[in-house]
């Protein structure tokens, strides 16, 4: 456009055109175009553009061309906020391509990306996560080379800025491997971090030193500790300068050597706080609240079977009320049902509160052992808990290969005391208490420094799963139980007097 101008006045002046000045001139408003900061700190940048002052043009000039060079000179502002454009890379056109599909709201469009490129994406998903936000427009690129592409974007629907991240395999055809945004916290500092040797190698020293340090058992620590200071001497790694991919790479590599799914390397784009387990006590209220402490659904089922879905074990602290009220609002059911398909674990307080509307005396549950202490606690269920317990009947428990970690020890524990029959699939297997370690602003690392021990088979489920009494697949373990939990209620009930 800066051109298109520039050639526009180079004839005017060939030609012999003259403008005069008038002395009165109005000087046109200044106005300012402010965008948030690329690298997304809480501070606006204002740039400010001088507006050519209002002319008279002399009678050579026809009114025609001094509204069309009004016109141009008011399309500058325009030109300056044009939409970014994607890469020419093999991500970056991946990007362009999911774009144009998701912004179409064209689900036939959005279907024949997912089947092209992502056929891991559930279409359903794609079209509610389109609806919510009204599609998209690319603020910025940030990071771009043959696989992976960092981008900013906002949403049409309500102008929310987000960071998304691609990922593509590095060969012809090309296959998304990951693809997702994220908001970014009020007042927090986003940072696109790029990493080079020096930096990867700091952050391999501290990984490989907590594991030494911390892991639960001393020798696998040690070995999981020399894997990566041996990939780091042949320079294994060379090649990562994203954040993500290399929090994701050294996670496969711990993984492999301990075979232990709690462990992880984690990287955020976010600048971390100096004390990662401090929380806002008034913030995580509301964020547990806005999704009920992760209690999905409470109901009663023909014939007088409570079902209780709940995907997290949350803070107790916060969440214990909601606990009771979904385990009194079932007590009057002649069998229960616990869904934990999709529970993915959480806080061991947790187990302890659920666990004690479920038995009549006070119970030992299992215990735990402490590396960094040398101790081993013991957990019991609590003496006295609000609302109404659930006793001296069938308690059924949902389970599948998703449900994993404090879902595992509660789905273990009822197991073991002959107080739930499990049905559904072998859980994740996943028993290792862990503890969270920051490691700079960006990396922090999850290191499994206890175990648990079930006073009955002391042992427990690290690396097996639970493995339920009905195998099913976990999508009929519903249907399943509600036969069984109806067989048993059919048992019990009383014997009707023939007329």
């Amino acid at each position: 456009m800066t051109m298109i101008v520039f050639l526009f006045v180079l004839q005017i002046i060939f030609t012999g055109w003259t403008l005069e000045r008038t002395r009165d001139a109005a000087e046109a408003p200044v106005r300012s175009v402010c965008r948030a900061a690329r690298d997304r700190d809480p501070v606006d940048c204002e740039r400010k553009m001088s507006a050519t002052p209002l002319r008279t043009w002399s009678i050579l000039v026809s009114r025609g061309l001094d509204r069309w060079l009004v016109a141009l000179l008011a399309l500058l502002p325009a030109a300056s906020l044009a939409a970014v454009s994607v890469p020419n890379t093999p991500p970056g056109r991946v990007l362009g391509a999911w774009l144009d599909a998701f912004n179409s709201a064209d689900r036939a469009r959005e279907e024949s990306f997912i089947k092209t490129y992502a056929s891991w994406m559930d279409l359903e998903n794609a079209m509610r996560w389109r609806a919510e936000t009204g599609g998209y427009d690319l603020l910025a690129i940030y990071t771009n080379d043959q696989t992976h592409v960092l981008f900013r974007v906002k949403a049409r629907a309500n102008a929310a800025e987000e960071i998304g991240t691609m990922q593509v395999n590095a060969t012809e055809p090309l296959v998304v491997t990951e693809l997702g945004t994220f908001h970014i916290p009020a007042g927090a500092k986003f940072e696109a971090v790029t990493l080079d040797s020096a930096a990867r190698a700091r952050v391999i020293d501290h990984v490989a030193g907590a594991f030494d340090s911390y892991y639960v058992y001393p020798e696998i620590g040690k070995k999981m500790s020399a894997a990566l200071r041996m990939r780091k001497t042949s320079r294994e790694y060379r090649s990562i300068h994203d954040g993500r991919a290399f929090a994701r790479k050294l996670t496969e590599d711990l993984r492999a050597v301990s075979q232990d799914k709690h462990v992880e390397v984690r990287f955020s784009y976010v600048v971390q706080p100096a004390q990662l387990t401090t929380t806002n006590p008034e913030e995580e209220s509301r964020r547990l609240a806005a999704v009920n402490c992760g209690f999905v659904k409470a109901e009663h089922l023909q014939p007088n079977i409570g079902y209780v879905k709940f995907d997290m074990f949350a803070d107790p602290e916060i969440c214990a009320p909601t606990a009771g009220a979904a385990m009194t609002f079932l007590a009057d059911s002649d069998a229960l049902i616990l869904d934990l398909r999709d529970n993915n674990g959480g806080r061991a307080g947790m187990v302890e509160i659920i666990a004690s509307y479920l038995f009549a005396e006070r119970t030992h549950l299992d215990d735990v052992f402490r590396r960094a202490e040398n101790t081993t606690q013991q957990s019991w269920t609590l003496s006295d808990v609000p609302g109404k317990k659930f006793i001296g009947k069938p308690v059924f428990v949902l389970t599948s290969k998703r449900t994993f970690s404090a879902a595992e020890d509660l789905s273990y524990v009822l197991t073991n005391l002959k107080r739930a029959t499990l049905v559904g699939e072998t859980t994740g297997g996943g028993a290792h208490p862990v503890e969270l370690k920051r490691i700079d602003d960006h990396f922090s690392v999850t290191v499994p420094t206890g175990r648990s021990i079930s006073p009955i088979t002391n042992t427990d489920w690290e690396g097996t799963g639970v493995e339920p009494d009905v195998k099913v697949a976990a999508a009929e373990a519903l249907d399943v139980a509600l036969k069984l939990a109806a067989q048993e209620i059919s048992k019990h009930a009383p014997s009707r007097a023939l007329p």
